[in-house]
């Protein structure tokens, strides 16, 4: 017999359950976070109040469902290694020019420096 309650708290589980399937599908940071939520799923499956009421009467739970876990992530097939898609020079020889490029500059300026003190 579920209630209209345990019907919500079973869609809320069943989003949240989602939702930890397709972080775990994505990797990375979110992959880690997957496996609370699908704990906090199982938790949300178990607050139902005809469970909580069921416990408090006889105290052991009618009709609890079993933990459930996230699903594996699929493997992914990656293609080859991106190049370097090359959107401009290379760094070295941006910093070589302007290493250059400052060093006729000062001696420019010394050498009109040097040139304005003899009048």
């Amino acid at each position: 017999m579920t209630t209209t309650a345990d019907q919500k708290m079973d869609r809320a589980a069943a989003k949240l359950q989602e939702l930890a399937n397709r972080m775990a599908d994505e990797g990375g940071v979110k992959a880690k976070l997957a496996e609370p939520l699908a704990q906090d799923a199982d938790l949300i499956r178990k607050m139902k109040p005809s469970l909580i009421k069921a416990r408090a009467r006889s105290g052991a739970p009618r009709g609890a469902t079993p933990p459930t876990r996230i699903t594996p992530p699929k493997p992914k097939i990656e293609a080859s290694p991106k190049k370097r898609s090359g959107g401009g020079p290379s760094p070295w020889l941006v910093v070589g020019v302007a290493l250059a490029a400052g060093i006729v500059l000062a001696k420019w300026i010394d050498w009109r420096g040097s040139d304005r003190s003899r009048d």
